[in-house]
């Protein structure tokens, strides 16, 4: 794979693996028709786009950390997919606040 690139998964889902540039806004590239992910704002404040993230990225920014610690305190996997800085092969789950 070329290394200028990462691949987006879905597990559990029909949607097919996205490979996207690194350093790629997610919020650009995920749409409904080719992910489970939602967006509302694509700012990062009104938390609609909250995912379980596994793979290697970067720590969330404060900003991103205040709206977490409201939606999602404790959790460590959530993360607001229009504000992951793609830095390597991920899988994104929908986040079931029942969990």
């Amino acid at each position: 794979m070329n290394e200028q690139c990462c691949v987006v998964s879905f597990p559990g889902t029909d949607y097919s693996t996205l490979t996207l540039e690194k350093h790629s806004n997610l919020s650009e590239h995920l749409t409904v028709q080719n992910s489970p992910v939602l967006f509302g704002c694509r700012t990062g404040i009104c938390g609609t786009c909250l995912v379980v993230v596994k793979g290697n990225i970067p720590p969330p920014s404060e900003d991103e950390k205040e709206v977490l610690e409201t939606l999602a305190s404790g959790n460590n996997q959530v993360r607001l997919a229009c504000q992951l800085d793609l830095s390597s092969d991920i899988e994104i789950a929908a986040f079931d606040n029942e969990e």
